[in-house]
């Protein structure tokens, strides 16, 4: 699909990657919505971008409904937004459960089935959700993201076939550790040597790449890094006692005590 002169929504457009996205699909020509909780920050990056922007918080009830309504037509939604599930499930309140299920997995779905019944009535449009590799692999303290992750995943998969006759694309994009933005960089979590990591801007150009050629999966990581994630599909329990000799076990704590507060 041709981004010049396509009119854009992304969702989660305050924080790095989603400021990288929009930067990306902007240049191509597109009309660009942008979607946050944050007023002030929002507006600045609007500002900057040339886009509009939509305050909406998609932890509420109604939120992905309300904001569908306020972006008017789409001809393309970038599903970014989403809320760490890291840490002992145990240590999650319900409350933080279903806000983590409403931002991750209900507005995802709500936002294309409410966007992309306009764009199945027009023939043309894109779907985009900015998953995970924990998508694909599991791992020990993450149980609610690998959760609203894989089920992710298997919705956009799905969705992209029922989608395919109507003239409706569907992507899925799964980063690994990126730096500089996005919330493995904000936790302060540390890698282990030779765990490599890709920036936001390296996601974005991924985006683009899949609107345009209409990819269904792409991965934004080191190959090592791939190849983990792959080897853990096919031998979950291997995979997870070779991660905790490699010293995941350490990165996924910090990670979930990085990301408490932001649940």
């Amino acid at each position: 699909m041709d981004l010049n002169g396509a009119r854009v929504l992304i969702t989660g457009a305050t924080g790095g990657i989603g400021v990288a996205i929009a930067a990306a699909v902007a240049a191509r020509g597109a009309s660009v919505v942008l979607s946050g909780r944050r007023a002030e920050e929002l507006d600045k990056v609007a500002t900057r971008l040339g886009a509009r922007a939509v305050v909406a918080d998609l932890a509420v009830p109604g939120g992905a409904e309300k904001l569908v309504e306020d972006a008017g037509d789409l001809d393309v939604v970038i599903a970014n937004a989403a809320l760490p599930g890291s840490g002992d499930l145990l240590d999650f309140s319900l409350p933080e459960i279903d806000r983590a299920l409403e931002v991750n997995l209900r507005a995802p779905i709500v936002l294309a089935r409410l966007a992309g019944a306009r764009m199945a009535e027009r023939g043309k449009g894109h779907l985009v959700f900015i998953n995970s590799l924990s998508g694909k692999a599991a791992s020990g303290k993450a149980a609610m993201y690998n959760a609203t992750k894989f089920g992710l995943r298997g919705f956009a998969l799905a969705l992209r076939a029922d989608m395919q006759e109507r003239g409706v694309g569907v992507s899925s994009i799964y980063p690994g550790f990126v730096r500089d933005a996005g919330m493995f960089a904000r936790s302060g979590a540390t890698l282990p040597r030779g765990v490599g990591t890709r920036s936001p801007e390296d996601v974005a150009n991924a985006v683009v790449r899949a609107i345009e050629r209409n990819i269904a999966e792409t991965d934004v990581a080191p190959l090592p890094v791939r190849l983990g994630a792959s080897f853990a599909l096919i031998a979950p329990d291997l995979a997870n006692r070779v991660q905790g000799l490699l010293g995941a076990d350490k990165v996924i704590t910090e990670l979930a005590a990085g990301q408490r507060d932001m649940r």
